[in-house]
């Protein structure tokens, strides 16, 4: 039945109504599936390839309009104050409409619930009392596990009704995060919501502190772009690319969930290793150097050094005559293509067509009439095969970067200017690989490679790119991910107080530059929904040492007794977590036991020796395993119910300098959803007393 023919909420029981509007939705969207499951392709397709892309297309429809038995298929109602028109509505008339995860019609195509990203929709998330947006009551829904439980109503345009926090609203905020994580569709903020609404043809950068939903906006900036762009991005793709295999796995739901299946997800190691394999690790001084802007340019002078100037003509035999290019015309083009700034590899094909296009115009003048055929022919002669060889050579672009790295004058030869003494020695290998497969390539030097790669074959670029936790990339990472969004757009998210590596960014604007997206929009994400007020504040006091002027998040949640603070004797510090963490189990939801790397293994044992079984990072939380053990260098981007944060001093020394050490500790307390304890038998950092 479609939205606008239900009665007005005048009934005795409007829960009642309302249960039945979600049982007759989930009725329609199971005839969409099984409409997309009956359908017979066999008299619209011309030929097996056709066939297969259709079914493929099918199957993807078919896995998009599958029922979520937990998932609310709408969370949402507004009741308009006047009727919006048709087109606005996707054909849908009338005042009232639901609000979901997805689009939903009945037998004759009426809309029962309205896609979250459609233009109608908007005014869920907008509207307020200041500006109603014609909207005169907005409904909210509450769920116990897929049963529609309650709802909420606000009268936006009543005067005589006070204006308060959704209790609904701080629920579903609040609720319990067990498995992996959720999308936040119900729970957008107005300044979220226009993030996730920008345009596709823009990049955005999102600074946003712990808790202020950053990786959520750009998930669900991806999910709209989809809707509104799926034709194009379709064509050009969409990545998400995420800071390890850990954090990828736990947002890997978030699309499914909003009905996009073919965004795909990797770490920037995914991207950069398809040539190598990465089975070495820099030291810290290595890694940045490696990691620095300058690298590309000695890059390309490393490899623009193969290109000699000819000193010899090229002689050409075709039949009886002899056609002869003197070095001073090979030369001329040579230098025009150097001049043109051309990837390598792609010089390299137009030489010999250059060359043979020379040889064409003597055919010409001595009356002969040559066609394409005949130029593609002269290119491929032992002359002129030969002297392209010499000239302009194939360069294999992990063989470049394995020379730089083991041949000292080859590096100092086109590091000149760029980089000092010290740093040259820095990335030298002390003992050089014999070849590119023997080589124990590092995470930094297979940056290295793609780069390179780059110099010789253009990248191919998607539509569109989102770049989590992007505060930890380095410049040539950042150069990276960019080649891969060269020619679309990009969602940028990070937050300047959690870079940990010794080559995070400083600035936004620093780091947009080298993605190549200077004119991005940066926008900072204050207001946190996640981490209790006491937690974020308490963790705030270390943003004076670890990032000046940035603005500390401002929590919603009051949560008081969320944050407990606990001095124990050394001997008995494991006894003490294991302890906390036995408290923790009491609440429900999931439970982060956070220790520095060095610490894990003892707590590791000290669980199992108490009977308590744990989960690794990345590991899906369930109602009956709801503890991960976790080391802090992964930590980022995750998010538990209770933390027990173990031994803060630990973690800060397990970092090479104090400032890292402290921001990876500004991350460990910044993880509870509910509630923090921490425990100590060292002094904490003066920041924190």
């Amino acid at each position: 039945m479609p939205a606008h023919e239900f009665e007005s909420d005048t009934t005795t029981d409007p829960l009642a109504h309302e249960r039945a509007h979600l049982a007759a939705s989930r009725a329609a969207l199971r005839a969409m599936r099984e409409d997309a499951q009956n359908l017979d392709i066999r008299d619209v397709t011309a030929n097996w390839v056709n066939a297969a892309v259709l079914q493929a297309q099918i199957d993807e429809r078919i896995k998009s309009l599958a029922d979520l038995a937990h998932t609310p298929l709408f969370f949402g109602r507004l009741d308009y104050l006047h009727v919006v028109g048709a087109e606005e509505a996707e054909g849908a008339e009338g005042e009232q409409f639901y609000i979901g995860r997805r689009h939903v019609h009945d037998a004759v195509g009426d809309p029962m619930v309205i896609d979250w990203r459609a233009p109608v929709s908007q005014p869920f998330y907008r509207a307020s009392r200041k500006d109603p947006l014609d909207v005169g009551r907005r409904r909210r829904f509450g769920y116990t596990g897929g049963d529609l439980t309650a709802y909420e109503d606000e009268h936006l345009t009543d005067p005589a009704e006070a204006e308060q926090t959704s209790k609904l609203l701080q629920a579903e905020i609040e609720r319990p995060r067990v498995g992996p994580m959720r999308d936040i569709v119900a729970t957008i903020q107005p300044e979220q919501d226009e993030i996730v609404r920008s345009e596709l043809g823009g990049t955005v950068c999102v600074q946003g502190g712990p808790g202020t939903g950053k990786t959520a906006v750009g998930l669900h900036r991806v999910a709209y772009l989809l809707y509104a762009h799926r034709e194009r991005l379709a064509r050009t793709g969409t990545l998400v690319v995420g800071p390890n295999r850990s954090f990828l796995h736990y947002i890997e739901q978030v699309l499914p969930a909003l009905g996009e299946l073919e965004v795909k997800q990797a770490t920037v190691e995914d991207l950069v290793t398809a040539q190598i394999e990465v089975r070495g690790a820099d030291e810290a001084t290595a890694a940045v150097v490696k990691g620095d802007a300058r690298m590309a340019e000695v890059l390309r002078r490393a490899l623009r050094s193969h290109v000699t100037l000819p000193t010899e003509p090229v002689m050409v035999v075709r039949g009886s005559r002899r056609w002869r290019v003197p070095a001073y015309e090979i030369e001329e083009m040579v230098q025009e293509l150097l001049a043109r700034d051309m990837r390598y590899g792609a010089a390299h094909e137009a030489l010999p067509q250059r060359i043979a296009h020379a040889v064409l115009v003597r055919m010409e003048e001595a009356g002969e009439a040559p066609d394409d055929r005949v130029q593609n022919a002269v290119a491929r002669t032992p002359a002129v095969k030969a002297a392209v060889k010499a000239i302009w050579p194939a360069v294999d672009p992990a063989k470049l970067v394995l020379r730089l790295l083991s041949d000292a004058e080859f590096l100092a030869e086109h590091a000149e200017g760029l980089l000092t003494e010290d740093e040259r020695k820095a990335i030298l290998w002390a003992k050089p690989a014999r070849s590119v497969k023997s080589a124990k390539w590092s995470a930094a030097d297979a940056v290295l490679i793609d780069e390179a790669a780059d110099l010789v074959a253009r990248t191919h670029s998607l539509g569109h790119v989102v770049i989590d936790e992007a505060q930890d990339l380095s410049p040539m990472q950042y150069r990276a991910v960019g080649r891969r969004c060269s020619t679309g757009s990009a969602t940028v998210l990070g937050d300047l107080a959690q870079g940990t590596t010794p080559w995070s960014t400083q600035s936004w604007e620093q780091a947009l530059h080298h993605l190549g997206k200077a004119d991005a929009l940066v926008e900072e994400l204050t207001a946190g929904f996640r981490v209790p007020r006491d937690v974020i504040a308490y963790a705030s006091r270390l943003l004076p040492v670890i990032s000046p002027g940035l603005t500390p998040v401002e929590s919603v949640r009051e949560s008081p007794g969320s944050l407990s603070v606990r001095e124990v004797a050394s001997g008995v510090l494991d006894a003490a977590v294991i302890a906390a963490c036995e408290e923790s189990l009491a609440h429900e939801g999931s439970i982060g036991l956070i220790a520095a790397d060095a610490r894990v293994p003892a707590l590791a044992d000290a669980l199992t020796a108490a009977g308590h079984t744990y989960l690794s990072p990345g590991q899906e939380t369930t109602a009956e395993s709801r503890l991960t053990l976790v080391p802090a260098s992964l930590a980022k981007g995750l998010e538990y119910d209770y933390v027990v944060l173990d031994e803060p001093a630990a973690v800060v020394d397990g970092e090479p300098d104090e400032r890292t050490g402290l921001r990876r500790l500004y991350v460990a307390l910044t993880r509870a959803v509910s509630g923090l304890t921490v425990l100590h038998a060292a002094s904490l950092p003066e920041q924190l007393v």
